[in-house]
């Protein structure tokens, strides 16, 4: 792995671990090192502490996992700890290493250690939509640029849908689809690389509600209620996306290319998407209309998954 790194070395703490009867009772010292993936770029810009990991947590999470319940192995006792670490948001990935400075190898010996290494593993929910140009090619080209993405597997994209707009300036059609993956990154890490390649496509950002050679948008991270569940109240990065369970467009696609997902409204409850989709076209059918698009151009096999829904839905993009 490459990227922002923070090192902790030497971390040390007593603990019972082992498979033999005396280690279960006797504290033997342990020493860790950590490692922890995080993009620290905005950290560095801001000099904010919760732009980062705390050091001092990880080395009391450390010990506290040292000194806590038994176990046989110390692979078991670096997994933990690892574990314990991607919990932190910031972090992407974990390596950890063990060292047991005394334990009974029965020959001389210098060192004893497992290393272990975690990748965050994190659902992830990315809307697409264009309406200028090819769009349906630049759609396209997107998808294949977020395939490519170090640290993101798209396991699966919607249909095309064709979009009227609602809102802003007379403009013409939109094609929209939604994305769905998972993905080690932290939010924040993975929007900036959304907007790259917005940027590459041409996109601009003069006119609220706008035409648009290129539209991702991330609406969310991890499952609701889990632990891997990601939220934000950040203007700059609102998670989940603060619109999406009242966006026809948005809600229609995911519900088909995942029929089981689930959003986390603004008040905190968590709703079926295919429920939300349903509720969006039942308050104004007049007014909601997301059509069956064309089919996708030069996306790869097995990738698009679902059919075209029944819905007739209409909503506005931004």
């Amino acid at each position: 792995m490459s990227g922002d790194r923070i090192e902790i070395r030497g971390v040390t703490a007593r603990g019972r671990h082992g498979v033999l009867p005396h280690e279960k009772t006797t504290p033997a010292p342990f020493v860790v090192d950590v490692d922890l993936w995080v993009d620290l770029a905005a950290a560095g810009a801001s000099d904010d502490l919760a732009d980062t990991v705390s050091y001092a947590d990880v080395a009391a999470d450390v010990v506290r996992i040292v000194e806590g319940d038994s176990v046989d192995l110390i692979e078991t006792l670096a997994a933990r700890i690892a574990d314990a670490a991607l919990a932190a948001p910031l972090v992407e990935a974990a390596q950890v290493c063990v060292h047991k400075p005394e334990a009974p190898v029965g020959v001389p010996f210098g060192d004893v250690a497992v290393r272990v290494v975690r990748e965050a593993d994190r659902p992830v929910v990315v809307a697409l939509g264009a309406n200028l140009g090819d769009a349906a090619a630049v759609l396209a080209e997107a998808v294949g640029r977020v395939e490519a993405l170090d640290g993101v597997r798209v396991t699966g994209v919607s249909p095309l849908f064709q979009t009227d707009p609602v809102g802003g300036p007379d403009q013409g059609v939109y094609l929209n689809a939604v994305l769905v993956g998972r993905t080690r990154l932290h939010p924040r890490t993975l929007l900036a690389r959304l907007h790259r390649i917005e940027a590459d496509a041409g996109r601009r950002r003069d006119v609220r509600w706008g035409p648009r050679t290129l539209d991702l948008d991330l609406i969310a991270v991890g499952d609701p209620g889990g632990p891997g569940h990601l939220t934000s109240a950040d203007p700059a990065l609102t998670l989940p996306h603060p619109r999406a369970h009242e966006r026809a467009f948005v809600l229609i696609p995911w519900s088909v290319v995942d029929p089981w997902a689930r959003l986390r409204r603004p008040d905190g409850s968590a709703a079926a998407v295919a429920d939300l989709a349903s509720e969006v076209v039942g308050r104004d059918p007049a007014a909601v209309g997301v059509r069956p698009g064309p089919a996708w151009p030069g996306v790869r096999a097995g990738l698009v998954r679902g059919t075209h829904g029944t819905h007739d839905t209409h909503e506005t993009h931004g």
